[in-house]
């Protein structure tokens, strides 16, 4: 088993800082303001040549009422459930609060390693101050500034002491599953749709829109089927962002859509595909990702006879040019074709994997080309000689023609589609290339 560390603390005392020091990258929203952290977010470190998990949580409020402090506080508790040691962090600059007594409370009845790390320690004065959490009663105990860094090597030293070569070994494995970006608009479905899948609140859902602020990576094995799932911040146009936080939240969808080998774009069967929509279709094909087009809500629109395929037809039409993508009719509420979109997406996951002969591809693409030759231009006869895939994450094929550049659109489409009636590529962009032979 791969071995996880959970960092938790009471709002603002440092912990997402501390959760991108050792990340070695801006992964978790930092702002001064309390509670900008949600869900809990996953991340691997790497320490002396062993690698972990690493949870970071949203800030721990006891007895608080607040509908997102409620719900921090559930991701708190499952977090710590799921990690093998905590990280428990509190502020040197504030010193004790009740809130840290509360939290304190709660894990000394743990049965795993606590490691107190008392935060923002930047001088010497600090550090007399910070003997007081001595008596938290804690057995490890840990100064360190997270914004500087100082200090922290000693705590991940004592944390990869607990770490196996094994444990090391499996949480790079996973990092090798296939990866699948929940993408849309706010408030179509992602985080209730990411909930349904794995039959657990992982996520934060609220019908207020911009619940979800970081990307979140879940793993998933279920029915002999591994991969992660990045549930992500819903992409609104740039006008409508007005939050710093939305802005960021906007960024980090989009870096999970680069992350991601395949995206799941949730569409609102009530509203149709916007504008906004088919510019995050775009863009996804635009970075070379697999998509897979999931129309929620199906349970709630009124259908007739032929409904989901006039519909689906109309969607193509809007799509095109790339319009060989599976399209699902779901309702997550309904636990309806849920588990359908996800066959579909390790299908494009394969097809985007596909390798194919050189051989069978000019068997089949200079027949094609035999058939119906490129346009002649300024009296030039353009001859195709020789196909062949190029070694890329997006299915790329190289055509070797003696006028590369004459070769325009409509002759470009032909080939594609040509490509993809006789190889499976449902889901994923092609790139083709025309070069000198």
């Amino acid at each position: 088993m791969s071995f996880t560390v959970a960092i938790t603390g009471r709002p603002n005392v440092g912990k997402s800082t501390f959760f991108n020091r050792l990340l070695e990258q801006r992964k978790a929203i930092v702002d001064d303001v309390s509670g900008v952290t949600r869900d809990r977010q996953y991340g691997i470190a790497e320490w002396i040549g062993k690698s972990f998990n690493v949870i970071d949580t949203g800030g721990f409020v006891a007895q608080s009422v607040d509908v997102f402090e409620v719900e921090i506080r559930k991701q708190v508790h499952i977090a710590i459930e799921e990690a093998n040691a905590i990280i428990f962090m509190v502020d040197a600059a504030t010193g004790i609060t009740n809130l840290d007594e509360s939290m304190a409370d709660m894990l000394r009845k743990s049965t795993k390693p606590v490691f107190l790390v008392v935060n923002k320690v930047d001088n010497h004065s600090r550090l007399l101050e910070a003997s007081e959490f001595y008596s938290l009663g804690f057995e490890h105990i840990f100064f360190l500034s997270s914004i500087s860094g100082s200090g922290t090597g000693e705590l991940l030293d004592a944390i990869t002491d607990l770490i196996t070569e094994k444990a090391s070994d499996d949480t790079l494995e996973k990092d090798a599953l296939p990866k699948f970006a929940i993408i849309g608009q706010p408030n179509v479905g992602k985080s209730s749709l990411l909930n349904a899948l794995i039959g657990a609140e992982r996520t934060i859902v609220s019908d207020i829109a911009g619940t979800t602020r970081d990307t979140i990576h879940t793993h998933y094995n279920l029915y002999n089927k591994e991969f992660v799932l990045i549930d992500t911040a819903g992409i609104r146009r740039k006008a409508k962002v007005h939050e710093d936080l939305e802005f960021y939240s906007v960024i980090r969808a989009i870096k999970a859509m680069d992350e991601a080998d395949v995206c799941l774009l949730l569409l609102d069967a009530g509203k149709g595909i916007t504008a906004q929509d088919l510019s995050i279709f775009s863009m996804a094909v635009k970075k070379g990702k697999g998509v897979v087009v999931l129309v929620n809500k199906w349970d709630l629109a009124e259908k007739g006879t032929n409904t989901a395929r006039d519909y689906e037809k109309d969607l193509k039409k809007r799509l095109a040019p790339f319009s060989d993508v599976p399209i699902l009719f779901i309702s997550v509420t309904e636990k309806q074709r849920i588990f359908k979109s996800i066959e579909a997406a390790i299908q494009v996951f394969e097809n985007r994997q596909k390798k194919i002969a050189t051989s069978k591809l000019n068997e089949v693409m200079l027949k094609a080309i035999e058939t119906f030759h490129p346009p002649v231009v300024r009296g030039n006869a353009v001859k195709i000689k020789y196909v062949t895939q190029l070694p890329t994450y997006t299915p790329s094929f190289a055509f070797f023609c003696n006028y590369p550049d004459d070769i325009k659109t409509p002759y470009k489409n032909y080939l594609e589609n040509k490509i993809r009636e006789n190889f499976d590529f449902s889901g994923v962009p092609i790139r083709l290339f025309f070069r000198k032979k």
